[in-house]
């Protein structure tokens, strides 16, 4: 079974990251709201984690507030881009940074935060080293995601935990949509279904993955500021296969107005299918609240942001 849908340039994706990174938090409305949504469900596991890695940690705000919920645990904050390290070193300043490039060591206590800079898939982390793996939004930008989620199952200890958000096929359905209305060249990075993620993680080594989706909107006035977001991002189109080069007048012209099918209420708008999952490391699958999780489970939300 394949793990990416499409082949992904990840020399530019690091250049797009490190470009976005000192207005990235300008852009992240819907970053934050979901990487909220992702914390939040930390509140119904029984879990004390000694050591946390922070997979994909961008500018550091789920790093900073992984730091507030768990104040005595060793935290690894990684990211592929070293500009967006720099950010979250700013966001969290403290005694005793250190940036990590591709060094493999033993954490063997708490220790102060640590920057890795890595890429998801060569975690520089020893075996069973953490309790819990927790990634926001940057497991989409994984070279073989499968391969990712193993090394996730690799570093966490016995009964460690791993929960993550991810974005699904049908994010920024409209934008593709309007793009193959003007030709065939891929435009829009495509995204791993939740079933085959839960299949994913089965085959790493999880044992019971439990899995979640909604449906996020979204409201930009024009393409024009969708466009701006996506690119203050980072999160612009990065498939080998894509389309060099700008959009000349025409073509613009031409986008704008198969977008425009899209609009409602005087907006258009952006959807983005998020998935969230948690899986355990081990046999250790319990719930704060004693019941077992025995099967993986499945449920579909919808709701709406504006922006």
């Amino acid at each position: 079974m394949p793990t990416s849908i499409n082949a992904l340039d990840f020399a530019e994706v690091r250049r797009a990251f490190d470009r976005a990174a000192p207005n990235y938090d300008a852009h992240a409305v819907l970053q934050r709201e979901v990487g909220e949504r992702l914390l939040a469900r930390l509140d119904y596991v029984n879990l004390q984690p000694q050591r946390v890695l922070d997979a994909g940690c961008g500018t550091g705000h789920g790093l900073a507030q992984l730091r507030a919920r768990y104040p005595d645990a060793g935290l690894y904050g990684l990211d592929i881009a070293p500009r967006m390290l720099a950010a979250a070193r700013a966001r969290v300043p403290q005694p005793g940074w250190a940036q990590r490039t591709l060094q493999r060591f033993t954490p063997q206590s708490a220790r102060p935060t640590q920057l890795l800079c890595a890429d998801l898939g060569r975690l520089p982390l020893a075996a069973n080293s953490v309790q819990l793996v927790w990634s926001s939004l940057a497991l989409q930008w994984a070279r073989d995601l499968e391969d990712a989620l193993r090394g996730f199952h690799r570093v966490l200890a016995p009964g460690g935990l791993l929960m993550f958000a991810t974005f699904g096929p049908d994010t920024l359905k409209e934008l593709r949509a309007a793009f193959g209305a003007i030709d065939d060249a891929p435009h829009v990075n495509r995204f791993v279904d939740l079933h085959d993620i839960g299949d994913m993680l089965v085959h790493a080594g999880f044992a019971h993955p439990v899995m979640e989706m909604e449906m996020l909107t979204l409201t930009y006035t024009d393409l024009a500021a969708l466009m701006r977001d996506l690119k203050g991002l980072g999160a612009h189109n990065a498939a080998i296969a894509r389309r060099r080069g700008l959009f000349g007048k025409t073509t613009w012209t031409r986008l704008e107005a198969a977008y425009e099918a899209h609009r409602a209420g005087g907006r258009l708008p952006a959807t983005f299918e998020v998935i969230y999952g948690h899986a355990w490391a081990g046999d250790k699958t319990r719930l704060e609240d004693g019941r077992q999780v025995i099967q993986m489970r499945i449920a579909r939300k919808r709701g709406g942001l504006s922006g």
